[in-house]
């Protein structure tokens, strides 16, 4: 079985991976059949599986729906229904069946019908709310009957539901058609739910695109759950046998699922039985330090790279926003876009952090090259920590991927900061983009910039560091 976390954006459908949906599961208030049964149900989300690039999210839905009315038996074939949940009986009389079970109807009586089991031959009565016709939508756990768009809104955006999840709906202006809504996520909106309407054809059939059709509802549903858009390439990470605990792997997905920005990788999916993978958006040029050393990195001009230098500035003023710390910022954690679109990676050693600090357990391994003195020294992180790492990713940048402290070991490096010791500006380094690393390596964390202040001065470089009138003629 695999887990989903993350989800992509669903902004063009075809070809669009959703999660499963929900479904009805009404429970007894008691008092038994005299006095009725509670119809209000819970529903919740059912996962399926990942293959490659396919992706699922699971969600509980969380929220009340109540059905009004009683199923008619008219045009049933057979009289077949589905149960949609387990019944265990409560009164003599009474009929247990376990969800997925296949009944027929013998009688319709108010709330309680009379049922014949297929799977036992006995019969008895069950509640009605409890079944659905077979071969219709009501027992796919992704309908929603009567659900209008605002409570499908509230139902989605509730919490514990991720990107991509998604219901189906009859529509509320189109009698006979239905409605796709999906749970999103948009860069200034944040999350948001799209409502996209699902065309009839005169055949029957279905559409959301025009260019693939669907004989019905469930092939609809199955193909778009399956397929993301059957030419995408991903990144797969797998987790290497002893390298680290299969909890602390997983625990980086759950990270990247809950931080979604343009300027971070993308999580699609999740294998959480082993092999586990970790499946990601496919960056073409792979990280910046080896881009860098490219031929086409090696060309490029100091615009491009404060440029590059300020979107990764960008997507650390998202994580310092929402109060995590990287701990392991530095180029090889960079990923790099065929449009040289630069997004932060390996969120491994990332955490959540609580009091504005966090220390790590005794003998755990750092960058040292990139690791600020406090944390080196006393195992504490913040923030400010990572904008020490992000003053010596400056300095990677600009010599196109040079290790930091050229000629230095660990050691070397240790000694010579409890000394005061900064690397010196680099060769063809603005001295402005120098002193802005200084900055980064000021000795007291307090004293060290925030990464909003780092990215507006990296977009404006070279407009904040010039005259701020041109002389007259």
């Amino acid at each position: 079985e695999a887990g989903v976390y993350g989800g992509r954006k669903l902004g063009v459908l075809e070809g669009c991976g959703w999660a499963a949906g929900a479904r009805l599961a009404a429970e007894p208030s008691g008092g038994g059949r005299k006095s009725g049964w509670d119809v209000g149900a819970r529903r919740q989300v059912v996962a399926t599986t990942v293959k490659g690039a396919e992706t699922v999210q699971a969600a509980n839905l969380g929220q009340e729906d109540h059905v009004n009315g009683t199923r008619g038996l008219p045009g049933w074939a057979d009289n077949l229904v589905i149960a949609l949940h387990s019944y265990e009986p409560s009164h003599d009389g009474d009929l247990g069946f376990e969800k997925g079970e296949q009944l027929r109807i013998l009688e319709q009586s108010g709330e309680w019908w009379k049922a014949q089991s297929l799977t036992t031959g006995q019969e008895g009565f069950i509640p009605f709310n409890f079944v659905a016709k077979a071969n219709s939508l009501e027992p796919e756990p992704w309908f929603f009957k009567n659900l209008s768009r605002k409570d499908a809104e509230r139902q989605l955006l509730a919490p514990g539901n991720t990107h991509g999840s998604f219901l189906i709906r009859e529509s509320e202006s189109t009698a006979g058609s239905f409605s796709l809504s999906v749970r999103d996520f948009d860069q200034n909106q944040g999350e948001v739910v799209k409502h996209y309407k699902i065309r009839n054809l005169d055949n029957g059939g279905f559409y959301i695109s025009p260019r693939i059709t669907f004989p019905g509802l469930h092939e609809l549903v199955r193909h778009y759950t399956r397929y993301y858009n059957g030419h995408t390439k991903v990144a797969v990470k797998s987790l290497k046998q002893g390298s680290m605990s299969p909890d602390a792997f997983l625990a980086e997905a759950n990270l990247m699922k809950q931080l979604q920005h343009q300027r971070l990788v993308r999580l699609y999916a999740v294998v959480t039985q082993e092999p586990i993978y970790i499946i990601t958006e496919y960056m073409e040029n792979g990280s910046l330090v080896d881009f860098l050393k490219t031929s086409s990195g090696i060309k490029l001009t100091i615009n491009k790279l404060l440029d590059m230098a300020a979107q990764i500035a960008e997507g650390m003023a998202f994580i310092e926003e929402r109060n995590y710390i990287h701990r392991d910022l530095r180029a090889a954690n960079i990923l790099v876009s065929d449009t040289l679109s630069c997004k932060i990676a390996d969120f491994g050693l990332a955490r959540l952090i609580e009091d504005n600090e966090y220390t790590a357990r005794e003998g755990a391994k750092f960058p040292i090259k990139w690791t600020a003195p406090e944390a080196i020294n006393y195992g504490t992180f913040t923030i400010k920590s990572d904008v020490w790492s992000f003053g010596i990713l400056l300095t990677e940048i600009v010599t196109h991927g040079r290790i930091p402290y050229p000629g230095m070991t660990n050691p070397e490096v240790i000694q010579n900061l409890e000394r005061g010791y900064r690397m010196p500006c680099p060769e063809n380094c603005p001295e402005e983009l120098y002193q802005l690393m200084r900055l980064c390596w000021k000795e007291r964390p307090e004293d060290r910039p925030t990464f909003d202040y780092l990215r507006s001065v990296l977009e404006d470089f070279f407009t904040a560091t010039e005259g701020q009138y041109q002389p007259q003629p």
